[in-house]
């Protein structure tokens, strides 16, 4: 048994130096499906990733609803093909493959999304430096039809935020459509845009076009996402029945085939400190300084993901919440000052005695209305500041005046009659405030 052993143990060496190392099995590639969200009217909005690679490539397909349902079923086939052969995508990416975002569209057989709002108008464009290309409710639609199809305001519609969300961690994103034989990148100058444009085209053996060339797009999902650093590109299909199946493949395939200059996300500098880059988009999309505020400290790598504190919030990215509408978020520290605030003079606070008409929410029953509806609608709703804690109340604001507040779950709001607008409460200096005074080793003052 001994001799054998040795054998054993000397045919494995000779192998070794023939061969280099022992091989290792193959790793199983990465393939699950998923629903990223549902649609406004509850239809589930499905998701195919295939591999883990570090570059995130989103392909989304129908958004044009009916009318452009072969994009549908060319994400389908899309996905289905990678599927079963996993080991086309490069290490380096992980694929995935939205069949639709528009499936309410898609069911109701006309453009636009339940609420008539075209979802391809309704993007927040302005973050660039082409003003053109500015989100607006008047919009160009197909065959340059002009109608007020871009919303009520900027990312207003349910399914546009979902893809906002979906792509804080991407490096590219191709949204399909037809029909025009065409491929073009996001509006303002970005050559990673551009360069994958111009690897769809020729791959897919259809026509490059720095531009739309028939109307002025406005709100668009590429160029929202060019805004932001992400590569993006819309490929139009020939033909408005036929999927193109093969040609897109192709497409796909030669994209996939230079992923690797593709840039991954990258951090922001702000005031001075880095800013991740989910958090930086984030951040940014959602109002920027103006909102949030500039970042207060560098960002902390936590246990669940990384943190930052900025004056108005704290911004979190937990990576067990990635690839959902909640990798991103404000953290709740609105529910923390409403239960300091509770020992601390909560009683002393005046209601005040507005009746005017707002939206409740039976979940904690209380009521926004006017102009904190407003700003809370605009800027993210209850997945950004999260429910209301409290009725209006008259109280001491950040600022020294005596003015309307209310709280909510992740922030709390204040009314400046002087302009009429609504400001966020420095949350995120009060929470980092409270962390130095309380840590451990904090020096202790002796009087």
């Amino acid at each position: 048994m001994y001799r054998l052993a040795l054998l054993a143990l000397a045919l494995l060496a000779l192998l070794v130096a023939i061969g280099g190392a022992a091989p290792r099995p193959a790793r199983a590639a990465v393939v699950r499906d998923f629903v990223l969200g549902t649609s406004a009217q509850g239809r589930p909005i499905q998701v195919v990733q295939v591999g883990d690679g570090p570059r995130k490539i989103v392909v989304v397909g129908n958004t044009h609803g009916g009318p452009e349902a072969n994009t549908y079923r060319l994400t389908l086939g899309l996905s289905e093909h990678f599927r079963a052969n996993p080991e086309q995508v490069p290490p380096g990416v992980r694929l995935y493959f939205i069949p639709t975002i528009n499936p309410d569209g898609l069911a109701i057989g006309w453009r636009f999304d339940a609420a008539g709002v075209d979802l391809n108008r309704n993007m927040n464009t302005n973050l660039d430096s082409c003003p053109e290309n500015d989100w607006r409710t008047t919009v160009q639609g197909a065959y340059g039809l002009v109608a007020d199809t871009g919303g009520p305001f900027a990312d207003s519609q349910l399914e546009a935020r979902l893809i906002r969300s979906f792509l804080w961690d991407a490096s590219g994103a191709i949204f399909l459509h037809s029909n025009a034989g065409l491929v073009f990148p996001a509006a303002c100058e970005h050559p990673p845009s551009i360069a994958m444009a111009e690897a769809y085209a020729r791959g897919a053996d259809y026509s490059y076009s720095r531009f739309w060339p028939l109307y002025n797009i406005t709100g668009g999902m590429h160029d929202w996402a060019g805004s932001l650093g992400i590569a993006a590109i819309t490929p139009e299909l020939v033909s408005g029945d036929d999927p193109e199946l093969p040609q897109n493949l192709a497409g796909l395939q030669a994209v996939l085939a230079e992923a690797e200059a593709l840039p991954l996300p990258a951090d922001g500098l702000v005031a001075n400190l880095s800013v991740p880059a989910p958090i930086y988009r984030y951040w940014r999309a959602l109002g920027g300084e103006e909102r949030f505020g500039p970042p207060l400290e560098p960002a902390r790598v936590t246990a669940a993901g990384i943190t930052q504190s900025f004056r108005n919030a704290r911004i979190t990215l937990r990576n067990a919440q990635r690839d959902t509408p909640y990798y991103v978020q404000v953290e709740a520290l609105g529910v923390g000052t409403m239960q300091a605030l509770a020992y601390g003079g909560a009683a002393a606070l005046v209601p005040t005695e507005n009746a005017e008409l707002g939206r409740s929410f039976p979940e904690t029953g209380h009521t926004l209305k006017a102009a904190f509806l407003d700003f809370w609608e605009r800027g993210g709703g209850v997945d950004v500041y999260g429910l209301p804690l409290s009725k209006e109340f008259e109280a001491r604001a950040a600022d020294g005046q005596r003015r309307i507040v209310q709280y909510l779950e992740r922030a709390v709001l204040a009314y400046y009659p002087e302009d009429g607008g609504v400001r966020l409460e420095p949350l995120g200096a009060r929470e980092l405030a409270v962390e130095q005074l309380t840590a451990p080793l904090a020096p202790q003052m002796v009087r």
